[in-house]
């Protein structure tokens, strides 16, 4: 099978990088470093894009839906990153975001040659975590047209799935199969065909967005705070203790003991505080507003 990939921008040559074998370390460095700076400019343009995913996203969790992460190479591994940070981060169950990436586990560690180019396979891998209408799947793939990530993307619209691609050529195919095309036109990059480069970064800054996004408009944060942070390690533990002082300006006694008496769950320790309540009165209220503190802090008046 014949690839033009000449017609693929992330595949063109870069004029600014065309001597880069013939220049110093540091002159090396700072052409790469030129062309970074325009990878913050090809995300803004697509946030529009980026947005109705997180809109989708969100409401797939009201419904007991996921977030599944389809990839190949790269994209894969960073689906799988960003998927892998949630539970710590925001308390979320790992079933909640799922990273999946052509050839299973080994290519998370290395290659595993032709795994991109299986169709069936993309889909058979969302069979297997059985993928549904609940669901909201993005594919990633820099070149837009990784056939294990259309195959995957198939198998969710034929299920009801909403389907988002996100790529850095405009055009693609998966912008044209996809509900939602988020195209990151960072343009080529300097080794050229290293989209592990610009076009990595940028779906790298995509993906924070669409589950950052996504984490906020859930009720995950109150102000800038992440407010269902998982004590699993020393420093989680004093981040907990620091998050419910800057919250509620107590000191660090007070909100040591109002997470001790609540099984250590943040969102119920700043209420307690700010409220008064006992652990069991706070937990229930927040329950009822869905886990939002500011909104159920509205609905007492405080």
């Amino acid at each position: 099978m014949q690839i033009n990939l000449k017609r693929m921008i992330t595949e063109s040559r870069n004029p600014a990088s065309a001597e880069i074998d013939t220049l110093s370390t540091l002159d090396v460095l700072s052409v790469i470093n030129q062309e970074d700076k325009k990878v913050p400019l090809a995300v803004e343009a697509a946030i529009p894009q980026i947005a109705q995913v997180v809109d989708a996203v969100v409401n797939a969790f009201a419904k007991g839906g996921r977030l599944i992460y389809s990839g190949a190479g790269t994209s894969g591994r960073l689906g799988i990153l960003d998927a892998s940070e949630c539970p710590p981060t925001y308390g979320t169950p790992a079933s909640q975001v799922v990273g999946i990436i052509a050839g299973g586990h080994k290519a998370i560690l290395q290659a595993v040659e032709n795994a991109e180019d299986n169709a069936e396979m993309g889909a058979q891998d969302l069979k297997d975590i059985d993928f549904n209408e609940k669901d909201v799947l993005v594919g990633i793939a820099a070149s837009g047209r990784t056939p294990y990530v259309l195959g995957a993307m198939a198998y969710a619209k034929s299920v009801g799935a909403t389907v988002a691609a996100i790529s850095c050529n405009p055009g693609s195919a998966m912008s044209q199969s996809a509900d939602i095309a988020i195209e990151l036109v960072v343009g080529p990059e300097v080794v050229t065909g290293s989209s592990r480069m610009k076009a990595g970064t940028a779906q790298k800054l995509a993906l924070n967005m669409i589950t950052t996004g996504s984490m906020i408009r859930s009720g995950k944060v109150y102000g800038n705070l992440m407010v269902d942070v998982e004590a699993t390690n020393a420093k989680l533990v004093q981040r907990q203790v620091n998050i419910v002082v800057e919250a509620t300006d107590c000191t660090p006694e007070m909100a040591e003991q109002a997470l001790n008496a609540c099984q250590r769950h943040c969102k119920t320790a700043i209420l307690m505080v700010l409220s008064g309540l006992s652990a069991n009165e706070a937990s229930v209220l927040l329950n009822k507003n869905n886990g939002f503190i500011r909104q159920t802090l509205q609905g007492m008046n405080i």
